[in-house]
C-alpha cells in the first residue's frame, strides 16, 4: 500500500468517525429534548416522538385531536426545547393571506416622496402553529401551501425568503366540521406526517393533575438552537438506508395505490393512493427515528412504525369500504401485515 493510498484510508477513517460522533450528539441531544417534553406532556410518548421526526426530518405535521389535549402546549414546548421563534396564527373564515404573509404599506417620507415598505406577517418565524387550520378560507390555505412547499412568499412579484429552519404544525379539531373547510388533497400531501392525538392513559392524567394544579409547573429548557437543528437534519439526510428498508417503503406505498399491486382485496377498498411524496417521507422520517431512538440505520420496523403516520392522510378510500365500516387505519394496517 503507497503513502497516498495510506493518507486516504486514513481520512475516510477519520471522517467516519466525525459522522459517527456527530450523529450521536444529536441522539443524545434529542434524547434529553424528549425527557424535557415529557415532564410538561403527559401520556403522548409516541405524539411527541412524531413531531420530534417531523422536525428533525425538516418537514411539517397535522396534529388532530380534539380540544384540551395540549396540542398548543406541544408546540409551544418544542419551540422552547429546540431553541426555535415560534408563533401561533388562529385560523378562522375571515382570515386572509396578507393576515398570514404580510402586506405592503404606503409609506410618506418627510420631503414628500412616497414608497412601499412590505411588513411581515406572522409566517415569518421558525415554527408556525396554524391552529384549526381547516377553518380557512381555500385562498388563504393555498397562501401558506407555498410558504411550506417552497419556505418563501411572493408579494407583489417581490420574493421574501422564510428563516431557516421553517417548519408548520397545523391542528385540526376532528369533531367540529361546520363552518370548516376541508385541505385539499395537495396541501395535505405537504405533511411529513399526521399525528393523530388521543386521551391520555389513567395514569398519566393522575400526573398531569399533580403537576399541573399543585405549586409552579416545571419550565422546559433549551438544548438546541436554530442551527444545529439545521446540521442535525442534515445528518439524517447523510443516514445510510438499507436496500431491505428501501424495498419495504417501496412494497407498502405501491400497494396502498388501487392500479398497483398489492392485494387485491384491498386494492378494491381504495378511491386513490400515495404519491411518490410518501416515500420520500418515508426515507426522511424512518432515518429520523432510528437517530432518536440512538441509531445510526433505519429498519423495517421503523417503517411498520410510521407507515400509519405517512400514509392515512394521503390516501382515501372508496363508498363500498366506508359503507362496511373499513377505516384507512385499517387497511394500512392490512397492507403492512401481508407485505411486511
Amino acid at each position: 500500500m503507497t503513502e497516498t493510498q495510506t493518507l486516504a484510508g486514513t481520512s475516510a477513517h477519520t471522517a467516519d468517525s466525525s459522522a459517527v460522533a456527530r450523529a450521536e450528539q444529536v441522539a443524545a441531544a434529542f434524547a434529553k429534548v424528549r425527557e424535557g417534553i415529557g415532564k410538561v406532556i403527559f401520556g403522548q410518548r409516541e405524539v411527541v416522538d412524531q413531531a420530534l421526526i417531523t422536525l428533525l426530518a425538516g418537514g411539517h405535521g397535522l396534529l388532530i385531536g380534539v380540544p384540551g389535549l395540549a396540542k398548543t402546549r406541544l408546540v409551544e414546548t418544542l419551540g422552547i426545547a429546540l431553541g426555535l421563534d415560534w408563533k401561533r396564527i388562529q385560523f378562522t373564515p375571515d382570515l386572509m393571506p396578507a393576515d398570514i404573509i404580510g402586506s405592503e404599506v404606503l409609506e410618506e417620507a418627510d420631503g414628500g416622496r412616497r414608497s412601499f415598505r412590505f411588513l411581515k406577517g406572522p409566517v415569518f418565524t421558525q415554527l408556525l402553529m396554524a391552529d384549526e387550520i381547516n377553518r380557512a378560507s381555500p385562498r388563504t390555505q393555498s397562501a401558506l401551501l407555498q410558504a411550506m412547499q417552497e419556505k418563501h412568499v411572493t408579494v407583489a412579484g417581490q420574493r421574501y425568503d422564510l428563516p431557516k429552519p421553517f417548519h408548520v404544525l397545523a391542528t385540526q379539531n376532528p369533531l367540529e366540521q361546520e363552518g370548516t373547510y376541508p385541505l385539499p388533497e395537495a396541501q395535505l400531501d405537504r405533511f411529513l406526517l399526521q399525528i393523530d392525538i388521543g386521551y391520555p392513559d389513567l395514569e398519566s392524567e393522575k400526573r398531569m393533575l399533580a403537576a399541573t394544579t399543585f405549586g409552579e409547573e416545571n419550565p422546559v429548557q433549551a438544548v438546541f438552537t436554530p442551527q444545529a437543528l439545521v446540521d442535525a437534519q442534515s445528518i439524517v439526510r447523510r443516514l445510510p438506508v438499507g436496500e431491505k428498508v428501501v424495498e419495504a417503503i417501496l412494497r407498502v406505498v405501491r400497494a396502498a395505490r388501487p392500479d398497483d399491486g398489492g392485494d387485491p382485496a384491498l386494492r378494491d377498498y381504495i378511491s386513490w393512493g400515495p404519491g411518490p411524496r410518501a416515500s420520500q417521507a418515508f426515507m426522511l422520517a424512518v432515518r429520523a427515528r432510528a437517530l432518536i431512538d440512538g441509531r445510526f440505520a433505519p429498519s423495517v420496523d421503523d417503517v411498520v412504525a410510521l407507515a400509519q403516520p405517512i400514509l392515512r392522510h394521503r390516501m382515501a378510500l372508496n363508498f363500498s369500504a366506508r359503507a362496511e365500516g373499513t377505516t384507512i387505519g385499517d387497511v394500512v394496517d392490512r397492507l403492512c401485515r401481508s407485505i411486511l
